[in-house]
């Protein structure tokens, strides 16, 4: 099973990318954070992706995810819930036999930084019902979070920025206590250049100067189900990049 998340910064602006990466890599399950548009909005191309099972939770022109699952993989169309901590259409789940997927959008917590620190805390404390009964959870989106240093390209390492302050990263490290492991990080260690955002300007993408953001976390009861997880830095014209891990689910039964 191959499972993507990708904040596309404007679901609109970048249809066409989309549905040529979406062509290309074939996800099973398909995340995507930051769609900028209503269900209502969005060509019928769009709306209605062609072999999947769609959720758009989105509004006009901020914010917004969406959770598309291969219809090769499921039959019957699946179930598309919004989590109790949802604000803003930033949280959309679906449940493929026993696992669940989530799609997040974590405010950036530039405007109300307070905000971001309580959408962290429920999800955290979201996350921990999965523990405390054994179901398996992915959890697969922007969460506007640098774990640690190291992702941080050296020249943008500032401790007072949002995204890199103690308080968010502490909620993060207990986001993964809660029986989650940080799928690309587990894989790549000591890679000290593993980024999905860049800044767009002075070439800093060209150049590999970000952030790491965006994430797939995974069940620790799943972990030896991750064949790899790869970050494309080259695709699409937003200033993220699509994410694609990729688990090896034979005969395991945790999804149809």
């Amino acid at each position: 099973m191959k499972i993507a998340t990708w904040n596309v910064n404007g679901i609109r602006a970048r249809q066409s990318q989309v549905h040529e990466w979406i062509e290309r890599a074939r996800p099973d399950v398909l995340c995507l954070q930051e769609i900028k548009a209503t269900p209502e909005q969005l060509p019928s191309t769009l709306r209605e992706l062609e072999n999947y099972w769609c959720c758009w939770h989105g509004e006009k022109g901020y914010s917004g995810v969406g959770l598309h699952v291969r219809k090769d993989i499921l039959s019957d169309q699946p179930v598309f819930e919004n989590p109790d901590f949802d604000f803003e259409c930033r949280a959309v789940t679906v449940r493929l036999g026993a696992l669940t997927i989530a799609s997040i959008y974590v405010p950036n917590g530039g405007k109300d930084f307070n905000a971001k620190l309580r959408f962290l805390s429920q999800m955290e404390e979201w996350a921990s019902g999965f523990l405390a009964v054994g179901s398996p959870l992915i959890v697969c989106g922007d969460l506007n979070v640098t774990r640690c240093d190291i992702d941080v390209h050296p020249k943008g390492r500032k401790k007072t920025a949002i995204g890199q302050r103690p308080e968010e990263r502490m909620l993060f490290e207990k986001l993964l206590s809660r029986g989650l492991v940080d799928v690309g990080r587990t894989l790549e260690p000591n890679n000290d250049r593993l980024f999905t955002w860049w800044a767009p300007w002075r070439n800093h993408r060209q150049r590999n100067m970000g952030w790491r953001i965006d994430y797939i976390l995974v069940s620790e009861m799943i972990r030896r189900l991750v064949v790899d997880c790869v970050v494309f830095r080259n695709i699409g014209t937003s200033d993220h990049a699509p994410v694609v891990a990729t688990f090896d689910l034979t005969g395991n039964n945790i999804s149809p």
